[in-house]
């Protein structure tokens, strides 16, 4: 059985630290390089950034065998816009296919979510 942990935050900026605390800790309960929290915490900030309703979000982290997963949502219908637009420069699709080996949009009870995919080493 793979354990997952699930944060919901409100919508506002305000509460992302809590965000940045919460992947922090979990880091270090999982024995995650600086790297991989580092590009971790990237990946997410950069998708909540193009958060743009008032409804709570939620991110969900699952580590299994060689790989960290991520899930972040519910996103607008705009996310899928800026996920498979290749702008020049920092655009959402560069910064995820550098912090990330794989992402995806998703669609789950209706509402789009985008999952992360990263390989970790030793785990």
């Amino acid at each position: 059985m793979t354990d997952e942990v699930r944060l919901t935050i409100p919508a506002e900026e305000d509460f992302r630290g809590v965000v940045h605390l919460v992947l922090g800790g979990l880091a270090v309960r999982l024995d995650l390089t600086f790297e991989v929290l580092e590009d971790l915490q990237l990946a997410v900030e950069s998708l909540l950034e193009r958060r743009d309703d008032e409804r709570d979000v939620t991110i969900a982290v699952v580590l299994e065998p060689g790989e960290l997963r991520t899930s972040i949502g519910p996103f607008e219908d705009g996310i899928a816009g800026d996920l498979a637009r290749d702008e020049n420069g920092f655009g959402l699709r560069r910064v995820l296919t550098t912090v990330c080996d794989r992402f995806e949009l998703v669609e789950r009870d209706g509402e789009r979510w985008v999952e992360l995919s990263k390989q970790v080493e030793g785990h």
